[in-house]
C-alpha cells in the first residue's frame, strides 16, 4: 500500500456538505481496512469512520463510525478509482479538524474503536473548516 492521498476539503458552512476522496496508488493486502481520521491541534486524533475492503466475500463493505458522526457521515469505496470517499453531510463548527485518511493492514471484523497505531500509510491531510 503506497500512501495514501486526501483532497475535498476545504471553507464551509454549518449545514452544507463536503465529500472527501482518499485514493490509494495500489492495495497491497489481502484484509484491509480504509479508515478516516481527523485531528485539531492541541487533540489527539479521532478515528471518524472505516471500511473493511479485504477480500470478496460477506463483510466486504462494512463500515464503522464513530458516534459524533452517525448518521451524518457516509463512507465508500470505489474500487475501480481505487478510492475511499468520506460523504459529510450536515457539518457542524466542531467537525473542524484536518482529516487524514490511512490504512490498517490487519482489519479484522467486527470493526469497532480505530486506534490510529494500527494504521499504516498516512496521506498529509486535507483541511475541513467548519464557520457557524
Amino acid at each position: 500500500q503506497g500512501q495514501l492521498v486526501e483532497s475535498g476539503g476545504g471553507p464551509v458552512q454549518a449545514g452544507e456538505s463536503l465529500r472527501l476522496s482518499c485514493t490509494a496508488s495500489e492495495y497491497r493486502y489481502s484484509r484491509t481496512c480504509v479508515g478516516w481520521f481527523r485531528q485539531v491541534p492541541g487533540k489527539e486524533r479521532e478515528g471518524v469512520a472505516a471500511i473493511y475492503i479485504g477480500g470478496t466475500g460477506t463483510g466486504r463493505g462494512t463500515t464503522y463510525y464513530a458516534d459524533s458522526v452517525t448518521g451524518r457521515f457516509t463512507i465508500s469505496q470505489d474500487d475501480a478509482k481505487k478510492t475511499t470517499w468520506l460523504q459529510m453531510n450536515n457539518l457542524k463548527f466542531e467537525d473542524t479538524a484536518m482529516y487524514y485518511c490511512a490504512a490498517d493492514p490487519l482489519c479484522t471484523l467486527p470493526l469497532g474503536e480505530m486506534r490510529p497505531e494500527d494504521y499504516v500509510d498516512w496521506g498529509q491531510g486535507t483541511q475541513v473548516t467548519v464557520s457557524s
